[in-house]
């Protein structure tokens, strides 16, 4: 009687043997499985009291800190091994399961060892990486131990097999076999780890430290550091990530970055690589390659990540096969029996598709990864290069425009990122054509030549693409040309708008603006419509493909198209589109490399200022002290450079300097001839001395050469001969260092043309020095600025910049002063050599020695005396000048009020800054304190969709869903007719109609989505820019006195570029690829109603992650914007600040700030770019668990036979998922981030208007003063002190601000009654500063083109410009520069004049008119006005009082109250008059 046998048994029942030892112990396959348990017994037994007493303990109390991580030799290699090692023993558990079910009882040593090996090999480890996180290499003896058991145990195993003739045919043995090589690598690299680190069977154990870079806490840029696994799928930007929902990413919190990745480190590879072509080659003249260069530099990760994309691409081809495999078998008419094989079993089918397509994920965004970090390498090493040679280029390069601003800011913003992102998208130039081919012969291998015909489709498309795509790239550039114009009249209207209120303008210039921008939305409209058809060929290329395929095939073949066949091909189809749609991109940024290097060759092979002629160092000596200071360069460790050390990085050259004759000259040239870089010499015969310790003047009509003689003697100008010689050799011999704190031998220079840095007022003035409080208040002082640092809403630590220049208006009264204070006390006291140029000539009694010029030579050498006894004639035309000019210097004096006036603009200026920063600010605060959630601003994108039209959102989300409804219904009908076992002429004559017109369909509906979505867009832009145009242009003129102009701008320039350009493709992406999934996971559903309990699980997951990218993503976008502009404002800066920066010698400091601006920058990008590959990993991962749980659930589905047809169309679906999860969430971040512009265009859109109709009116109490009217007054004067209520008088007049008691009565109407449009037109007024519009003189004469030309030409020469403007090519369709720039200050106010004349108004008002043009032309404008404007009554408001003594009606204001009002004559008369106590003040 037999005992039933157990249903688990080690060895099994079946056999009586199964635990015999007759034949000997390791005769027993069962005891040598037993045997092979040993080891991982072994190791689980070891490691578990230590993974869980000893770490356990210790990581919930200590946070163990980055900079202990330090990986062990071998590090990556083990973790290969590792991985690779679990992937065996995966498949040994499935051959150990497949044996299994051939045996009658259940055999557990079959798959028992391999399933303890899987857990023993993750917990090794597991283990090695506590060990090595903690630095403690001891306790690897027991993975040591472990391997070499493992190894012997599993040699023991394929012995045996060898001997019992199981070969390499038998599955079994080739696992055993690769089992026994990885065990043995794996030793190896233990070996490895002791020989190198010693830390066993060695007395003298070695110490390591970590890494420069992990001993600096400030790094915080993980990736090269960690382990394998967290590089691969970016689990040290976990907490950045998880943490930004509670605080906000900032700059402190991203850190430094690694010194490999730095731009420093970068910069010297490729000019290493850049300056080894120059010394190899024979011909010196040739300019080195820089492709060279960049390939020496930055080829191997290129390669590595090339490697990795391969790997990626071959890999994706298993989603095919598999699902071809998986069909096969599932389908019942296939006539092939069950196989027990185990590549042929579905479930192993399953989870191979599942394990490939994680590795792909992983390659493709490693490849990615790798590409992105060595494309912001190259960027941060080329902006090093570029600045460099900024540095170094010829001031005549500058002043003669062979290199303008405007290139070198292109070669930064936009030649460097066309390099960077080639390189982003270079490794598809190699991958694609690989992957083309690969997916060609295995659609062949599936449908045989029909497969050929529907490739050739997608072939014979590609250079429709092409096409196309340059299409796109014209059209873009011709977008950018229109949008810069219409910006340029947006510009002029805001800072004209006071003018064009007071004229009734609004409306003619509006339209102006409305004109261009009607034709940027035509090139828009072209952009649009070549969008829409890349989307559409993107899409309905594969539609096409598969129909001729499948057409082809049903009339061609007679052989059925089974399921598995028509669904393996559909996704390869969906594979080879990508590459060939991407090709067209990757082809066209290819060519704009190709001309991005061509640029940046010429420039860096453009004239550079002469090493020697810096004051006149000989070539040999300066060599001597080149070699002196680069040889800190070549010290530099490449494989483990310094941190930032300014002296590796190309200190100026000190040229040497040659001893001068007499040492009582500072300065001395002899014989000099200097030139801009023409032949002909700008300077000619220049031989003068500057004393020591003296001041010296030089001084010169505009135009002789003053400034150029300065810039000579500084080495800018290049020398054709002569020389330069400087004092004091053996002190000027000093390094930089040296020659900075003794500063008795630097220079400083201040240029003509003022020049400010982008950062605080102190910074503008230290300039690099460091802070001295005493001499800073003294140099403050001097130079008067203490009462405008007071009004700034921080003092000196203001920030101020470049285009941003508040004391431009100040100075002009300060030279008095600064003479007196700065130049003869602070700087003469101090025995300083000083060397002005000036036109100041009343200065020239202070001067030691003067310099007079003309015609680019000197003309005379010499104290005031000299020049007094030798040049009788020079001196007496001198003196003339000189009384002029003291009469000037009397209008400065009583120009204080002007100067208060301006202080008041300025605090207000700034003031409002401060008020918009500060509600900046309050945007963001709010989030600290509760978790930050990044919500989609509905509202405001149901404002956008509102803005496109009811109509076209209707058509654009029917279309939508239509199309994907119909995509479905394609791939269904496709399920169906392959399931089907009818004969071929029914599917001819039955299914191929249907699945033509459902392709066709298919292929219209996506031309009208991809239209509807870019249509729909463009009249979004069209309506918001309409109407936050005439809303800003109508707005009340206290809305621009309280708005930034900065703010009003952004909102036409950026944001309404983001509104025209970024929403429509970024909306189109965002709904394709949520359909795409929704569809695809309804599908599923619909073919296996199981997955929808998987689904739970995976949304949740889903959720989490989409919430936390999506904060995270916007802080560091907002990083990446912010930290940009610093840079590229430094390069322009620097560029622009030259001549100041090499007089200086300050070289090495900006660098040095270029190079902290370029890191920053580079953090923030990679940083951003590290967290797009967070979510992808992440999304990719979820995406293949759809996969392997849709592919299951179809295997192990309800016992009823499933449509194998359906289970391909299923699979099919779930693969597409994969692709578009990440571009759910990407774009859905996108979006978030470019409707914030929406909501800034919004918030101006409910900005209230002036009331155009005219209505009853809140600043003046005017009590009854008559003003007469024409013909009864000639001139009316205003005045009063500053703020005193003046100029708010004049807005009054043209109902510009608020009436709130009492009447202004014009002509016996109150103009409060009337259109702002009639009054505004009837008055006219000329303003404190004159403006003038782009355009021509007839536009600005006469914008509303009501005058005839011969009016314009008589109001010219009333004006007295008739004679100057028929000089000019064009007369009165002369060109008129933005701003008026080329007409001087008084020639613009004498436009004005005319402009008002022109008019005809029979009121004129004169807001202090003269007080910005010089007397001469202030004589001019009054004589004007007594003579051509007689028979009008003139009100004039008055800064010189003595400009309205004449007048016969006098008002006089004070604290906004009229209090005398008489003739100018009878106020005089009364001595306690207010106006006679002003008169007197101002006399």
């Amino acid at each position: 009687m037999s005992s039933a046998s157990p249903p688990l048994s080690f060895c099994g029942n079946d056999r009586n043997d199964s635990y015999s030892v007759e034949d000997g112990v390791l005769n027993n396959g069962c005891f040598v499985d037993a045997l092979n348990l040993v080891p991982h017994v072994f190791l689980l037994f070891i490691t578990f009291p230590i993974l869980f007493i000893g770490w356990g303990s210790q990581s919930s109390k200590v946070q163990i800190h980055h900079n202990t991580w330090l990986h062990f030799p071998g590090h990556n290699m083990r973790w290969i091994l590792t991985f690779s090692l679990l992937f065996v023993h995966v498949c040994e558990i499935a051959e150990g399961i497949v044996s299994n079910g051939h045996m009658e009882t259940n055999h557990l040593h079959l798959f028992m060892p391999a399933f303890m090996g899987f857990i023993a090999a993750t917990t090794s480890v597991i283990y090695y990486h506590n060990i090595e996180t903690s630095n403690f290499p001891k306790l690897l003896l027991a993975l040591f131990i472990y391997w070499v058991l493992a190894f012997i145990t599993k040699s023991i195993k394929l012995w045996k097999y060898a001997e019992y003739k199981v070969g390499i045919q038998h599955l079994r043995f080739c696992i055993t076999a690769l089992l026994v090589i990885l065990y043995g690598l794996l030793m190896a690299v233990e070996i490895n780890v002791i020989r190198v680190r010693k830390y066993v069977f060695f007395t003298n154990p070695q110490k390591v430290k970590p890494p420069e870079d992990l001993q600096d806490l400030g790094v915080r840029f993980l990736q090269p550091f960690v382990n394998l696994l967290s590089k691969a799928t970016y689990w040290w930007m976990n907490p950045l990530i998880m943490g930004a929902h509670k605080r906000p990413i900032e700059l402190k919190k991203i850190g430094k970055l690694p010194i490999a990745m730095r731009a420093l480190t970068n910069y010297l590879n490729l000019k290493d690589a850049y300056e080894e072509q120059r010394h190899n080659v024979d011909d010196p003249e040739k300019a080195p390659s820089i492709w060279k260069s960049i390939y020496r530099a930055f080829g191997r990760p290129i390669l590595l990540s090339s490697t990795f994309r391969y790997l990626a691409d071959l890999l994706g081809f298993a989603g095919p096969l598999c699902i071809l495999g998986i069909v096969k078998r599932l389908d019942p008419h296939n006539g092939t029996q069950k196989s027990w094989s185990l590549l042929q079993k579905t479930t192993v089918l399953a989870v191979l598709l599942f394990l490939a397509l994680v590795l792909q994920r992983t390659f493709l965004q490693a490849s990615y990864y790798v590409t992105i970090e060595t494309g912001i390498n190259l960027r941060g090493a080329l902006l090093a290069m570029i600045y460099n040679k900024i540095l170094r280029l010829s001031t005549s390069n500058m002043s003669m425009g062979e290199m303008t601003l405007g290139q070198i800011n292109n070669l930064v913003a936009i030649e460097t990122n066309q390099l960077m992102w080639f390189l982003f998208l270079c490794p598809n130039l190699w991958a694609m054509p690989v992957q083309i081919i690969m997916g060609v012969i295995l659609l062949y291998y599936l449908l045989g030549p029909s497969a050929m015909i529907g490739a050739s489709v997608i072939v014979l498309l590609a250079p429709v693409q092409y096409f196309i795509a340059t299409k796109l790239a014209d059209t873009q550039k011709s977008t950018l040309d229109y949008s810069t114009d219409r910006l340029k009249k947006t510009t002029e209207i805001l800072k004209g708008i006071k003018l064009l209120k007071l004229y009734a303008w609004e409306n003619i210039f509006c339209n102006s603006v409305e004109e261009t921008r009607t034709k940027e939305l035509t090139s828009l409209r072209t952009f649009a419509l070549y969008t829409s058809m890349s989307i559409f060929m993107n899409a309905a290329i594969p539609i096409a493909a598969v129909l001729v395929t499948f057409v082809t095939h049903a009339y061609n073949s007679d052989a059925r198209l089974n399921p598995a066949e028509a669904f393996a091909s559909l996704a390869l189809f969906h594979i080879l589109v990508t590459p060939l749609f991407l090709l067209s991109t990757v082809v066209r940024f290819a060519v704009k490399a190709l001309v991005s290097v061509q640029k940046l060759g010429e420039f860096l092979q453009s004239d550079e200022i002469g090493d020697d002629s810096w004051r006149n160092g000989d070539v040999s000596v300066s060599l001597e002290s080149c070699k002196k200071h680069l040889g800190g360069t070549k010290a530099l460790n490449r494989k483990q450079p310094l941190r930032y050390q300014l002296d590796s990085y190309e200190q100026p050259i000190r040229r040497q300097l040659r001893p001068t004759e007499s040492e009582d000259a500072a300065v001395k040239v002899s014989n000099g001839f200097f030139t801009w870089g023409s032949n002909l010499s700008t300077l000619s015969d220049i031989n003068i001395r500057i004393p020591t310790g003296q001041l010296t003047m030089i001084v010169g009509q505009v135009g002789c050469g003053k400034s150029s003689l300065l810039l000579a003697m500084l080495g800018e100008m290049q020398t054709i001969s002569g020389r330069v010689c400087w004092s004091n050799v053996h002190e000027t011999e000093m390094s930089f260092e040296a020659d900075r704190s003794k500063n008795r031998n630097s220079v400083a220079y201040a240029a003509q043309k003022s020049w400010l840095l982008n950062a605080t007022v102190e910074d503008n003035i230290t300039f690099g020095s460091p802070f001295n409080k005493q001499r800073y208040k003294a140099v403050i002082d001097a130079c008067s600025l203490q009462p405008d640092i007071d009004l700034l809403p921080f003092g000196d630590q203001t920030e101020i910049g470049e285009r941003d220049d508040p004391f431009s208006a100040l100075d002009i009264h300060l030279s008095d002063h600064l003479m007196q204070e700065g130049i003869l006390k602070f700087l003469q006291d101090d025995k300083r050599t000083v060397v002005l140029v000036t036109h100041k000539l009343q200065y020239l009694i202070h001067a030691d020695w003067i310099i007079a010029m003309k015609d680019g030579s000197v003309l005379r050498e010499g104290t005031l005396k000299d020049i007094q006894n030798n040049d009788v004639e020079l001196y007496e035309h001198w003196k003339t000048l000189m009384n002029r000019q003291d009469q000037e210097l009397e209008k400065d004096t009583e120009e204080d009020s002007q100067t208060a006036l301006e202080r008041k603009t300025l605090r207000r200026a700034f003031y409002s800054r401060e008020a918009k920063n500060q509600a900046d600010d309050e945007d963001h605060t709010h989030t600290f304190s509760e978790p930050r959630r990044s919500k989609i601003p509905w509202k405001v994108c149901w404002r956008y969709l509102s803005s496109g039209g009811f109509l076209m959102v209707a058509m654009m989300v029917s279309s939508k869903l239509l199309k994907h409804s119909v995509m479905v219904a394609i791939d269904f009908w496709l399920a169906n007719w392959t399931s089907s076992l009818q004969n071929s002429a029914r599917h001819r004559s039955y299914y191929v109609p249907v699945f033509s017109i459902l392709c066709g369909a298919g292929i219209i509906l996506c031309l009208i989505t991809s239209l509807t979505v870019e249509l729909m867009g463009l009249a979004a832009a069209t309506n918001l820019h309409h109407n936050l145009l005439n809303k800003i242009i109508h707005a009340p003129i206290r809305f621009f006195d309280i708005t930034p102009l900065g703010q009003i701008l952004n909102r036409f320039s950026a944001d309404t570029n983001i509104i025209d350009q970024h929403i429509p493709p970024t909306l189109e992406s965002l709904t394709r690829s949520t359909l795409l999934c929704l569809s695809a996971i309804g599908v599923i559903a619909y073919v296996t109603p199981v997955f929808l309990f998987a689904l739970v699980p995976l949304t949740v997951a889903f959720y989490f992650i989409q919430k936390y990218f999506r904060v995270a993503s916007r802080d560091l976008q907002d990083l990446d914007d912010s930290t940009q502009l610093p840079l590229l404002c430094h390069f322009s800066e620097t560029a622009e600040g030259l001549t100041t920066i090499r007089a200086f010698r300050h070289e090495s400091r900006f660098k040095q700030r270029m190079l902290e601006l370029t890191d920053t920058n580079n953090t923030a990008y990679l940083f951003l770019s590290a967290a797009n590959r967070w979510l992808e990993v992440r999304t990719d991962y979820l995406g293949a668990v759809i996969v392997l749980t849709a592919a299951l659930a179809a295997i192990w589905g309800p016992n009823y036979v499933l449509d194998s047809g359906l289970v391909g169309l299923g699979l099919t679906y779930a693969l597409t998922v994969t692709n578009y999860l990440n571009w759910v969430v990407r774009n859905l971040a996108d979006l978030e981030v470019q409707m914030a512009a929406v909501k800034k265009v919004n918030s101006f859109l409910s900005t209230e208007s002036e009331n155009y109709e005219g209505s009853i009116g809140t600043v003046l109490r005017i009590p009854v003063c008559p003003i007469y009217g024409p013909g009864q007054s000639d001139l009316v004067g205003i005045c009063g002190r500053t703020g005193s209520g003046k100029s708010s008088l004049s807005l009054a007049f043209f109902n510009m601000v608020d009436i709130f008691e009492g009447k202004i009565i014009i002509d016996g109407i109150d103009i409060c009654k009337l259109p702002l449009q009639t009054l505004r037109s009837r008055l006219s007024i000329i303003l404190q500063d004159p403006i003038l519009f782009s355009g021509s003189i007839r536009f600005n004469l006469d914008p509303e083109r009501k005058c005839t030309d011969d009016g314009l030409w008589e109001a010219l020469e009333i004006a007295q410009l008739k004679n100057m403007v028929k000089a000019l090519p064009g007369g009165l369709d002369a060109v008129v520069t933005e701003g008026g720039e080329n007409f001087s200050v008084g020639q613009r106010q004498l436009f004005c004049l005319a402009r008002a004349f022109v008019r005809k108004s029979s009121i004129l008002i004169m807001d202090e008119a003269t007080a910005s043009i010089d007397m001469a032309t202030e004589n001019i404008l009054q004589k004007v006005v007594m003579t051509a404007f007689s028979d009008r009554t003139v009100v004039t408001i008055a800064h010189l009082v003595s400009s309205i003594l004449e007048a016969e009606q006098v008002l006089v204001f004070s604290s906004g109250i009229l209090v005398e009002c008489d003739s100018a004559a009878g106020l005089l008369a009364q001595e306690g008059s207010l106006f006679s106590v002003l008169v007197r003040t101002h006399k």
